[in-house]
């Protein structure tokens, strides 16, 4: 059941990015400038609206709702600390009270796909098969590595998005400079009084091209850093609150 309202929010998400893009083309198409739709949107080309520019547009806004999803696991991960899965008093834990602590968190309803829960969760059933806190800790850091490489998996999709726009960009500046060369090719164009301007200003969009690919990709990068340094501190706090709660208070009974 979670995985099919994980895979519909995010058909939902990947949906509404594509309408936003959409919708922001058509801003930018009415209200802009000549000169700046041209940058932006390469507004003049002769298969307008298939543009590399455009594509870029749509692939920047599904990279925003990939963030969007990103950030609300972030946030999430970060509110279940204030659950209090685990007792704070400082007192030992018994092999009884583990128990129940395990079956507690066992038993909620939601959250248990986070961090915290499951690492809890596994903790207590190594700590009840071996009764030893070492085996326990050792448990605790795999968990949290393979936590740390299960968030890197999830960037995956934005680390291609990332590398997608540049690529589009000089795409985009490639076809320039072949449709400027194709123009300047034609011997009646070369006849033209308007020749050099023609030539120059499809240069200039090819490459123009590029720099907003570049600034698009940078901006992505940015926020994309400070959306997974967010769920990679949510999943460092998790550890250090099982550390402080959970493992430095095993009093080295178990209740199997």
């Amino acid at each position: 059941m979670k995985n099919t309202s994980d895979i519909f929010k995010k058909l939902f998400i990947f949906t509404v990015s594509i309408v936003a893009a959409i919708v922001l083309i058509g801003i930018i198409r009415i209200a802009a400038s000549p000169a700046l739709q041209e940058i932006l949107l390469d507004a003049d080309a002769d298969f307008w609206p298939f543009t590399v520019q455009n594509i870029m547009w749509v692939a920047l806004f599904i990279g925003f709702g990939e963030l969007f999803i990103r950030w609300s696991a972030a946030s999430e991960e970060n509110q279940q600390l204030a659950r209090g899965y685990l007792p704070t008093d400082a007192k030992p834990l018994s092999g009884d009270l583990l128990t129940r602590i395990r079956d507690a968190v066992a038993g909620r309803r939601f959250g248990l796909n986070c961090f915290l829960p499951r690492m809890i969760i596994r903790t207590i059933d190594q700590y009840k098969i071996s009764g030893k806190e070492d085996q326990a800790t050792s448990v605790l850091n795999s968990s949290l590595e393979l936590y740390m490489h299960e968030i890197d998996l999830r960037y995956s999709m934005l680390r291609y998005l990332t590398w997608l726009i540049p690529s589009l960009g000089f795409i985009g500046t490639v076809m320039g400079i072949m449709f400027a060369l194709q123009y300047a090719g034609v011997p009646a164009n070369a006849e033209s009084e308007d020749f050099l301007y023609q030539v120059t200003s499809r240069l200039g969009v090819a490459f123009t091209t590029t720099l907003l690919a570049l600034i698009m990709s940078a901006v992505l990068v940015l926020v994309q850093s400070i959306v997974q340094g967010k769920e990679e501190r949510a999943l460092n706090e998790a550890g250090q609150y099982c550390l402080d709660n959970l493992i430095l208070r095993l009093d080295g009974s178990t209740s199997k």
